[in-house]
């Protein structure tokens, strides 16, 4: 089974990649930016096959380390 773990600031959580990608992109010319937020996207294949189990191993992956819970968000996606 496979997975991606999208992680994300919180709103109202300061971004500065966010900012500077914002910045570069004006400097590059593409206009019409009006905000930017970084974030990422984590990819794991998984062993398991039963998709409750794989949600709920993922999700305390993402409590215990793939996020920080207290400043990001966090969605999983699975797929067979």
């Amino acid at each position: 089974m496979k997975a991606k773990v999208h992680v994300t600031l919180k709103p109202g959580v300061l971004d500065p990649q966010g900012k500077a990608i914002h910045h570069a992109l004006g400097a590059l010319g593409f206009q019409g930016v009006e905000e930017v937020r970084q974030g990422k996207v984590i990819e794991l294949e998984l062993a398991e096959t039963d998709r409750a189990r794989a949600e709920a191993a993922l999700d305390e992956m993402c409590r215990k380390l793939l996020a920080n819970t207290v400043i990001e968000n966090y969605a999983i996606e699975l797929t067979d």
